[in-house]
C-alpha cells in the first residue's frame, strides 16, 4: 500500500471522529481534503488504471462517496446529496466485476429513490428504478420506496402512516419528514379544487398546522393564487377548473383524513 492511499485513510479516520462529534465544518473541510487526494489515483475514473492498488483504491473511494453522501443527508444538503450520488453512482456502475459489490449500495440507491418521492420527482424515480438491476427490486430498502411512491399515487395515506412506522434505516426518517410536506401540498391542490372557500380553522386543520400563524406563513410562501378575507381562504384557481364530482369529493376528505393522521405519526 502506497503513501497516498495510507495518507487518505488517515484522513478518513478523522473524518469519521469529527462526524461522530457532530462537527459538521471539520467534516465537510475534511471531505474536500479527501476528493483532491482521490484524483491523485490513477486506477479511478475515467482511467481505471490496472494499478497494484486499484482494487483497493477503487473501494477505498467508493467508500468515501458513500460517506459524502450519508453526510450530506444529516446535514439536509440536497443538493450536495444530489452531487455526490452522481459521482457516487459512476463507482456502482462501471465497476461491477473490478470490486465486490458494496453492501451500502441498494441502501443509498433506495435512499436517493426516497429523496425524488419526497420532492415529488415521480418521473425520475422511475427512470432510477428502471436502471436498477431486478435483483435490488428485492431489496428491503428498495422495496420500501417502491411501496410508498405506489401508496402516494395511490392517494393511500393510511399506508404511508404505517410504512413510517417500519423505515428499513434510520437514515430514511428525514426523507420521509420531507414527504410529509409533500402530501401537505397535494392536500393543498385538492382543496383548491374541491372548494371555492374555506374557514380558516377548517384549512388549518386539513392541512395540519397548529395555529393560525402556521398557516397564514404557509400560504404566503408556497400558495400565492390563495386570498384571506374575513376568517376565510378563498381558492381562486377552483373557480377557473371544472367542479369535481360527488365521488372525487368524498376521496378527497377520505385523504384529509388519512394525511391528518400521517402528521400525528410524524
Amino acid at each position: 500500500m502506497d503513501g497516498e492511499l495510507d495518507e487518505a485513510i488517515r484522513k478518513l479516520a478523522w473524518l469519521n471522529f469529527d462526524c461522530s462529534r457532530n462537527e459538521f465544518g471539520s467534516c465537510v473541510a475534511r471531505l474536500s481534503e479527501l476528493k483532491i487526494l482521490l484524483t491523485k489515483f490513477p486506477s479511478l475514473p475515467p482511467t481505471f488504471e490496472m494499478t497494484p492498488n486499484a482494487v483497493e483504491e477503487l473501494k477505498f473511494a467508493r467508500a468515501v462517496y458513500e460517506f459524502a453522501v450519508i453526510l450530506s443527508m444529516e446535514m439536509k444538503d440536497q443538493e450536495a446529496f444530489e452531487r455526490d450520488l452522481v459521482q457516487l453512482k459512476v463507482f456502482y456502475m462501471d465497476t461491477r466485476g473490478m470490486i465486490p459489490t458494496s453492501p451500502d449500495e441498494y441502501p443509498v440507491l433506495g435512499l436517493n429513490l426516497m429523496r425524488l418521492l419526497a420532492e415529488n420527482r415521480i418521473a425520475e424515480f422511475h427512470t432510477e428504478l428502471e436502471l436498477l438491476p431486478l435483483g435490488a427490486l428485492h431489496h428491503p430498502c428498495v422495496k420500501y420506496a417502491v411501496e410508498l411512491e405506489q401508496a402516494f399515487m395511490e392517494g393511500t395515506y393510511n399506508r404511508l402512516i404505517n410504512d413510517r412506522k417500519a423505515v428499513p434505516h434510520e437514515s430514511y426518517r428525514y426523507f420521509m419528514d420531507l414527504l410529509a410536506e409533500t402530501i401537505r401540498d397535494e392536500i393543498a391542490d385538492c382543496s383548491g379544487q374541491a372548494y371555492d372557500h374555506l374557514p380558516v380553522n377548517d384549512a388549518m386543520e386539513m392541512l395540519m398546522f397548529s395555529s393560525d400563524q402556521q398557516l397564514l406563513e404557509y400560504i404566503s410562501e408556497r400558495q400565492h393564487e390563495w386570498e384571506v378575507q374575513n376568517r376565510s381562504i378563498l381558492f381562486h384557481m377552483a373557480k377557473s377548473q371544472p367542479r369535481v364530482g360527488v365521488h372525487s369529493f368524498k376521496l378527497i376528505k377520505q385523504s384529509l383524513c388519512y394525511a391528518q393522521e400521517l402528521e400525528q405519526v410524524v
